[in-house]
């Protein structure tokens, strides 16, 4: 099992690591600061520093369910470390942070259109969100709405409750096509100040207002009462 250094704090940046299996092009640590991809966010980039100075590129980060451990997958042509040994972990910290901005300002998106979150998915720089609508927003105004959403500073915070609590809670689930992760006998809340309050495992930024101005791109009409609304940071 991997312990999770970014579920308490997605600003680490760095951390120190032991390696304690290998699986093909790919190691596994007891401890990483590496997202990986879920909830509709992409798995960290970055480097591990090997104890002989040595960079190991990682390319994608994602997460073995059955195992329960997270893969930190290299870039071709890289060599694996050792079992055992000890690493330097180190994200890409701007795409990071440019994720954390983007995987907010989604729940903002959430706080200014009510309506069940059917799907979605997050990129370096953009992101979208399929809502069960009835009818299109109009774009500038929606435009208008989140960024004025964002500008209040709503700050972060996490809050825990039980998986029992949680089942008995479902309006805290606002993406219908994606769960929480759950099982661990407890499920991470992110609140932001007033105005959004959901189950989520992804990285945030500690306040609305680091997410700074953004745009509506397109708002498309995917179904009878599916409408993909797509975000990019300005």
């Amino acid at each position: 099992m991997t312990q999770e250094l970014f579920r308490k704090d997605g600003y680490l940046q760095q951390c120190e690591a032991t390696v304690t299996d290998l699986v093909d092009k790919a190691f596994v640590v007891d401890q990483t600061v590496f997202y990986p991809m879920g909830g509709g966010q992409p798995g960290d980039s970055g480097h591990a520093v090997r104890e002989n100075g040595q960079q190991i590129r990682i390319q994608d980060t994602q997460k073995d369910r059955e195992h329960d451990r997270i893969l930190h997958i290299v870039e071709e042509g890289e060599e694996l470390p050792a079992l055992g040994e000890s690493l330097s972990l180190h994200i890409d910290w701007e795409r990071r942070y440019r994720l954390m901005r983007m995987h907010s300002c989604l729940h903002m998106l959430c706080a200014v259109i009510p309506a069940p979150v059917t799907g979605g998915s997050i990129r370096d720089g953009s992101g979208r969100l399929d809502f069960d609508l009835p009818a299109p927003p109009s774009r500038e105004d929606l435009e208008e709405k989140l960024n004025q959403a964002i500008a209040e500073s709503h700050p972060m915070s996490y809050i825990w409750i039980t998986d029992r609590e949680m089942q008995d809670r479902p309006e805290l689930v606002k993406t219908l096509s994606v769960r929480p992760p759950s099982g661990a006998g407890t499920v991470r809340l992110v609140q932001f100040g007033e105005a959004d309050l959901q189950a989520c495992g992804g990285t945030h930024v500690a306040n609305s207002g680091e997410i700074g101005k953004v745009r509506v791109e397109s708002i498309k009409n995917k179904g009878k009462q599916n409408r993909r609304i797509t975000v990019e940071l300005a």
